[in-house]
């Protein structure tokens, strides 16, 4: 998923060993040399970046690996792209013979992401404050043992796995004599990782919370009972391939929210949004302090980042301001807007997640699963948002996930 893209550079030492350690992954990979930076009794503030970093990668590394192990993406077909969750949109290598798939797989994968970021924060959490830092590693060398095997294999590669999600349309049009960008990690990326790694356990316990397991079976179950096709990618068009498939994603999403939901991972959901936030801030205060313009990762006004691109001036800014309405929405101090009733009132997006409920679509729509949520105050606008995709000039979407 895209969540990943950037991530996966976290992965270097400090400034003697850092070619070693990107040497270690382009040829022993992610687990290896983790478990080498383990072995170190006492990591410098610069190892425990980069233990921070291998942690938040192998959970990438390990969901990778249950989805090419149990054909996921093949099991799941269009609900991988539609559903817009993490990792279920990222090109994988295809497997000839995968393992049978059931719904507990896709809950464990979401899980076992939860876990390795909570030990990537604590790891970052761990880091010194105010000691500063400088970190360098070369993105060719980063890959993802997708098969398991030990051995780095073709289509394994960071590049090919993320290049798409991390530069969009412009990875397709990047001269491949290039060499990849070789990134300078410094005190401020330690917060950013830090933000993701709570972005990604929000969005885990979410998942988590709405259990989709029964669901997915049932969908499964029915569409080999009707004898319809495995989903296909190919260009060959078919009414089934496209609509139908859009009705296995709703039926499988419909019926994993409309169930008594998990009370505590939707709250442990909402306070990971929470840290997403206030990590994004610490972030944006240590970057503008930075006087140098070194192969940066996430560029403040003056720097340019490795990746060859600049932000427009005032980026930090408004992107704060639209962090700061997320976070006014999960804790109840603006509203959303309902389509129905009079103005001056909206939904407690915030309570959504402290008293969570089944939800209906067509309450929802209709407004009886609404009601309980509904409050009198202020709604929140759209106009932070608006004016960061101005900003952005078409990449919004893209922007947004790159600095999460």
């Amino acid at each position: 998923m895209k969540a990943a893209l950037a991530a996966l550079l976290l992965l270097a030492t400090p400034a003697a060993a850092e070619i070693a350690v990107s040497q270690s992954i382009g040829q022993n990979g992610i687990a290896a040399t983790l478990a080498t930076l383990d072995a170190v009794d006492q990591p410098t503030p610069a190892e425990r970046f980069a233990l921070g970093g291998l942690r938040f990668l192998s959970g990438i590394e390990s969901a990778l690996q249950l989805q090419w192990r149990t054909g996921m993406d093949q099991a799941l077909g269009q609900a991988g792209d539609t559903t817009g969750l993490p990792l279920l949109r990222l090109p994988l290598p295809p497997n000839p013979s995968p393992e049978p798939f059931q719904g507990a797989l896709l809950s464990q994968l979401f899980a076992d992401v939860d876990a390795k970021m909570q030990a990537a924060r604590q790891d970052l959490a761990a880091l010194p404050q105010g000691q500063d830092f400088a970190l360098e590693v070369a993105f060719a060398d980063l890959w993802f043992d997708v098969n398991a095997n030990g051995a780095r294999d073709a289509g394994e590669d960071a590049g090919a796995i993320l290049g798409p999600q991390l530069m969009g349309w412009q990875w397709a049009e990047r001269d491949p004599a290039l060499p990849l960008p070789v990134i300078r990690f410094d005190t401020a990326d330690a917060a950013w990782l830090a933000a993701y790694a709570h972005l990604l356990s929000g969005i885990s316990n979410v998942v988590l919370a709405y259990d989709p397991a029964e669901a997915i079976d049932r969908v499964i179950a029915a569409r080999m009972s009707l004898k319809v096709a495995p989903p296909s990618t190919g260009p060959d068009y078919s009414f089934d391939a496209s609509f139908g498939q859009f009705m296995d994603t709703f039926a499988m999403v419909e019926g994993a929210v409309n169930k008594a939901p998990d009370v505590a991972r939707a709250q442990a959901a909402k306070a990971q949004f929470l840290g997403m936030v206030e990590q994004n801030r610490r972030f944006w205060t240590l970057a503008v302090q930075e006087t140098d313009n070194d192969r940066e990762w996430i560029p403040a006004e003056g720097q340019t980042s490795a990746l060859g691109f600049d932000l427009p001036p005032g980026t930090g800014p408004q992107w704060l301001a639209v962090l700061a309405d997320g976070e006014a929405l999960l804790t109840g101090r603006l509203l959303l807007p309902y389509w129905r009733g009079p103005g001056g009132q909206g939904v407690n997006f915030g309570r959504m997640f402290d008293d969570p409920r089944p939800i209906s679509v067509t309450g929802w729509l209709q407004g009886w699963a609404a009601v309980p949520y509904m409050e009198q105050g202020p709604v929140v606008s759209d106009e932070n948002l608006r004016r960061f995709d101005e900003m952005m000039l078409g990449n919004a979407g893209l922007m947004m996930v790159f600095l999460n």
